[in-house]
């Protein structure tokens, strides 16, 4: 019984010490970025030695992983499904981005410091491919319906492109000062000004 009670004792041990990697890493991510963080600085936060982290997570790859489940699950993405039920493009891409927006804002450390990360590093750019199909999924949502063709169906897949993406958001909010329901509103007015 006493053996039982030991081996439950240190599998349970090494799950709290996992946890706590994972969540040290998502911190420095969020703070630092992916690629500036060091294993010295999630072995530091986490209280663990470097070797621990290494046992855990053998590998970039591992970590990662770990650290991007944790965040999705404690972030998850509007669902574009939600959208494709109101038939009114307009206010389907109003609705959109409302929750695009207010998701922007409550990740962007993170997003801002992953999306900088990504073109220097190739598994990122393997890691996050998820990402871009779900973008590419949201703009086929937001653009079904508004009946254009040609050459101004290139323009509004550009509106609705630019409308949806981080840095938009970030220089409409951030950097000329527009709440999130002014941006948003403003992308609409523009979408159907095309």
């Amino acid at each position: 019984m006493t053996r039982k009670y030991e081996l439950k004792q240190r599998a349970l041990s090494q799950a709290e010490t996992r946890q706590r990697i994972v969540d040290a890493t998502v911190d420095l991510h969020r703070e630092l970025g992916p690629l500036r963080t060091t294993i010295s600085a999630i072995a530091e936060r986490a209280g663990v030695q470097r070797l621990t982290v290494y046992r855990h997570f053998p590998d970039d790859r591992a970590l990662f992983g770990a650290c991007s489940s944790q965040w999705r699950a404690a972030h998850p993405m509007p669902d574009p499904s939600a959208w494709a039920g109101l038939e009114d493009p307009s206010e389907r891409l109003e609705a959109a981005l409302a929750e695009i927006y207010a998701w922007f804002a409550s990740t962007e450390e993170m997003t801002a410091n992953v999306l900088r990360d990504i073109p220097e590093s190739q598994l990122m750019q393997e890691l996050t491919a998820p990402l871009r199909q779900y973008w590419a999924e949201v703009q086929r949502v937001l653009e079904y319906g508004w009946e254009a063709r040609g050459e101004r169906g290139e323009r509004l897949r550009a509106v609705i492109g630019h409308a949806i993406e981080f840095g938009t958001w970030r220089s409409l909010v951030r950097g000329h000062g527009l709440t999130d329901a002014a941006a948003a509103e403003l992308m609409v007015r523009l979408a159907r000004a095309v």
